[in-house]
């Protein structure tokens, strides 16, 4: 629950990235007479089974809720950002009180269309965009990167304000390349670094070349490896002469459907020996060693998660 106010209460949910002004969303509700308010937008047919998804009329009144279905009867999806009239909030709240497990999209929702109150869709069309998988998360890193980004932290009139941690500032060594990246304090440099993210406190050692990769705060990778369309964890330690990302793109064996896209994720405080290659759509967690891969290798789509550790 974000904020509240006598009248309205503004709930945000979900693994979502977006920006938008909220007095538009709550002057459109008041107009409405609306009792509950879904900010929702249009997605691919193909993805609308991932949202909860919502069928209005021509005055935007919601006139069907589904959440997550299997068969979506269209593809106006459910951001995740709800204005409540609180007294229909706090009704719904009560009577669904031994509810195990409530939830908006489950239950609260439904429940407040079941019985006759007045639900409202605001089409948004700004910029949205949801990161409940790898492959729409490292997509949203991407984004903030392009030359012009949808997303824009250094937007005039939509300031983005972060926590400033005391840290020294990045390093970045006289032999080192960096092209379209953003890096955080405390980095330090040595290597190449094309089209990434990459989080503070980084060290990329001499001859290592990064691209299209995620880089989490704390993370070691040593010398002369290439890292390509990965995903790593904080405080991460990543051997000298690494290979990541090659290999064809096969299916994930245990969980194709998470672990795609053509990425290496690798969780955090993770270590990776030195001289190995993994390969595509991979997954790997935990203080791993040289014998965890068959002759030097994490095949594509295979998973090497270490006894005790969840991925």
């Amino acid at each position: 629950m974000e904020s509240y106010n006598p009248d309205y209460v503004l709930i945000l949910s979900g693994d979502h990235i977006y920006k938008m002004d909220y007095e538009v969303m709550l002057d459109f509700h008041k107009e409405h007479n609306a009792d509950v308010t879904i900010a929702a937008m249009p997605v691919p047919m193909e993805e609308a089974s991932r949202f909860g998804i919502v069928v209005s009329d021509d005055e935007s009144r919601i006139q069907k809720f589904e959440e997550k279905p299997a068969k979506p009867s269209s593809n106006l999806a459910s951001m995740g950002i709800y204005i409540f009239s609180w007294p229909v909030l706090k009704d719904a709240l009560i009577k669904l009180s031994g509810q195990p497990g409530c939830d908006f999209g489950k239950h609260i929702i439904p429940y407040c269309h079941s019985n006759g109150k007045r639900l409202f869709a605001y089409e948004y069309n700004g910029y949205w965009k949801d990161v409940g998988t790898l492959g729409s998360y490292w997509e949203a890193n991407m984004e903030l990167i392009d030359i012009i980004p949808e997303f824009n932290l250094y937007e005039e009139f939509w300031r983005i304000y972060t926590k400033s941690d005391i840290i020294p500032p990045q390093y970045i060594a006289s032999e080192a390349v960096i092209e379209r990246s953003i890096i955080g304090d405390g980095t330090e440099i040595y290597g190449e670094v094309h089209n990434s993210v990459i989080g503070s406190g980084v060290t990329i050692g001499r001859g290592t070349v990064i691209r299209d990769s995620i880089i989490m705060k704390g993370t070691v990778i040593q010398e002369n490896c290439v890292v390509d369309k990965v995903i790593l964890a904080e405080n991460v330690t990543v051997g000298s002469n690494v290979v990541m990302g090659i290999g064809a793109d096969v299916p994930n064996k245990v969980k194709p459907d998470i672990y795609a896209f053509g990425l290496v994720t690798v969780g955090e405080n993770t270590v990776i020996p030195a001289d190995v290659q993994i390969g595509k759509n991979t997954a790997i967690s935990g203080v791993t060693v040289k014998e965890d891969y068959p002759n030097g290798m994490l095949e594509s789509g295979e998973t090497l998660i270490k006894a005790g550790e969840r991925l």
